[in-house]
């Protein structure tokens, strides 16, 4: 018997070159940290001040024939559509500063909590 029928062969009969990877192992020690994801708050905070805004431009307001809205300030009428958009941009902002502030304030609490964990790192190199 021989040794070449360990080989992978081809279907010429040559053996086929076998890649050589590098493996390097270090083990290190890190620090945990869990935070919260400040876009997800900042998009519902802005979420929930244009369902507020929403709520606000039906729930209140005297309409008059044409389905408009004086102003009893400049006697200038808006639809709901105008009174939804001016509403959006209060609340809204409203609601982004305040997903902000809550996102802060859960980061700063739970943030707080760190461990160290000993993480096993690999690193593959192909050597052609």
């Amino acid at each position: 018997m021989t040794d070449k029928a360990d080989e992978p062969q081809t279907a010429h009969g040559a053996a086929t070159p076998v890649p050589v990877e590098l493996v390097e192992e270090s083990v290190e020690t890190v620090t945990l940290r869990r935070a919260p994801k400040m876009l997800v708050f900042l998009l519902l905070g802005t979420a929930i001040g244009v369902v507020v805004a929403l709520i606000l431009t039906y729930a209140f307001g005297v309409v008059d024939i044409s389905g408009n809205e004086p102003s009893t300030v400049s006697q200038v009428t808006y639809t709901k559509s105008q009174i939804f958009g001016f509403l959006v941009l209060v609340c809204g902002v409203a609601g982004l500063a305040l997903g902000g502030i809550v996102a802060l304030i859960l980061e700063r609490t739970v943030g707080r909590r760190t461990r160290q964990v000993q993480v096993d790192r690999e690193s593959v190199t192909s050597a052609d």
